[in-house]
């Protein structure tokens, strides 16, 4: 007679790959979902005899589910339509950690929310974590922290303490040219002034210069407003200085300083250790000459520059009508690199480009998240701050995590412990803001699975009518 366990073996285990399947459809359009295949190994086997030759005879006892195994692989990529930053992809190897109730998970799914309170969380309102920003420093060596979006901030105003102009002077202009520069500048209470840089040629090479604010804006006598921009015959600003004579000092080539006359002298050349004689030298009072100092091995020519610019900081006006706090800023010549951002070249008088350190107050209004998961975010008044950087994890085996619904896994002793790090480093995919990943399932794979198990299903299912139709022969042979 037959076995009817070992067709209900086989009902039993294609049940489970047809609720796998069905779960993988299910969850077609689930964010981030990862597809399961259900596999199957045979039973024990019973040997009732042996051949004539001396080979087993073996029956088997039917099939069981041996595993479900998760594919982790990447799902498509698809940007938002409405490119919600709260969205977040990861593209490559990793997870986002989140956590509730003091138990952290790692999720793939990144279609976060804010909190009425900032905080960034899951669609089940657990928290993202990551690593806190202070001063608008990442500190990864930091421990996790739930990510904190400053949701209604308001930032407090800056006042301008300096600015810089890129312009430049036409060197042909005749004398009593006048030219000009705006800058906006902001007070200790937000307020914007329009500054204005006036220069006028006062002869070859030669522009005095004067910054005002609008009437009305200031009603004391401003100090430090004014002055002279020198430059040398190839149009580059000779900066002023009032370092003195290094005296028994080494210098290098480049060293700038305020010779006894009044003029600068700039070291052209040096032999040697370069180093300065002690007692100060007679300077060559005509510009372009050359002066040597300490003329043995250790020599070092000097070149006039002639008379340096004449530009006085800070630059202060007081009495400002709003009632902000005396505005008082430096205007720096160069650049970040130290290269002198006015020139005078014969072309014509142009500006190129004005900045400052100052600003009003501004509300926070959104928040970006670049590809290393640091979270910026952005107020109305054009700053912007750092506030935190996404955690990104991994594990040495992801066949080992356990699904524990809501699109979270957790670590097991087959999948190791989390490596907690950020994105793009150690392995980790990098972030893709304003995007979502989308289920891993290939529905028409699902779907020829799909056959497969039915199929199976209910050829195990005509088993166990052949066996009971059987069983039912045998009963009437009683009869």
């Amino acid at each position: 007679m037959g076995n009817f366990s070992i067709a209900l073996s086989g009902l039993q285990a294609n049940s489970v790959a047809l609720n796998t399947i069905g779960n993988n459809l299910a969850n077609l359009n689930t964010t981030a979902f990862k597809g399961q295949t259900t596999s199957f190994e045979t039973l024990f086997y019973q040997q009732i005899g042996q051949s004539g030759s001396g080979d087993a005879i073996q029956l088997g006892a039917g099939t069981r589910v041996s595993g479900t195994s998760t594919d982790f692989s990447e799902g498509t990529i698809l940007p938002d339509s409405t490119s919600n930053s709260a969205d977040m992809a990861l593209a490559g190897n990793g997870f986002f950690v989140v956590q509730q109730g003091g138990v952290q998970s790692l999720t793939r799914a990144g279609n976060f929310q804010l909190s009425s309170s900032g905080n960034l969380i899951t669609q089940d309102g657990q928290q993202v974590m990551g690593y806190p920003a202070v001063n608008g420093v990442v500190n990864q060596n930091s421990s996790l922290s739930p990510i904190t979006i400053p949701v209604g901030l308001n930032v407090g105003a800056q006042a301008t303490q300096n600015f810089s102009i890129a312009a430049n002077l036409n060197s042909n202009a005749t004398v009593g040219t006048p030219y000009s520069s705006p800058v906006k500048i902001f007070d200790s209470l937000g307020q914007s002034h329009q500054a204005t840089v006036s220069y006028t040629k006062t002869g070859t090479n030669t522009w005095s210069y004067s910054v005002t604010l609008p009437a009305g804006d200031a009603t004391g006598a401003p100090t430090n407003n004014t002055g002279t921009l020198t430059f040398d015959s190839s149009g580059n600003l000779i900066e002023p200085t009032t370092t003195p004579w290094p005296s028994g000092t080494a210098v290098t080539v480049g060293t700038t300083i305020l010779d006894s006359n009044g003029n600068l002298e700039r070291v052209t050349s040096v032999s040697g250790t370069g180093t300065t004689g002690g007692a100060t030298p007679a300077w060559n009072s005509t510009v372009g000459a050359t002066t040597t100092d300490n003329s043995g091995a250790n020599q070092v020519v000097w070149t006039n520059l002639g008379a340096g610019s004449s530009v006085a900081n800070p630059i202060t006006f007081p009495g400002l009508a709003d009632g902000a706090s005396d505005l008082t800023f430096n205007w720096n010549l160069n650049d970040s690199s130290g290269t002198p951002t006015i020139s005078q070249l014969a072309s014509a008088s142009s500006n190129n480009g004005a900045g400052q350190d100052g600003f009003a107050s501004g509300v926070y209004q959104s928040f970006v998240v670049d590809s290393s998961g640091v979270i910026t975010a952005n107020f109305s008044n054009g700053r912007t701050a750092t506030v935190g950087q996404v955690a990104v994890a991994t594990v040495a085996n992801t066949a080992g995590l356990t699904a524990s619904g809501g699109n979270n896994f957790m670590t097991t002793a087959a999948s190791g412990l989390a490596t907690v790090g950020v994105a793009g480093a150690g392995g980790r995919g990098t972030v893709v803001d304003g995007a979502l990943e989308q289920s891993n399932v290939n529905i028409s794979t699902e779907f020829s699975n799909l056959i497969v198990a039915q199929r199976a299903f209910e050829a195990n299912s005509k088993t166990i009518t052949t066996f009971d139709t059987i069983s039912q022969d045998v009963l009437s042979m009683v009869r």
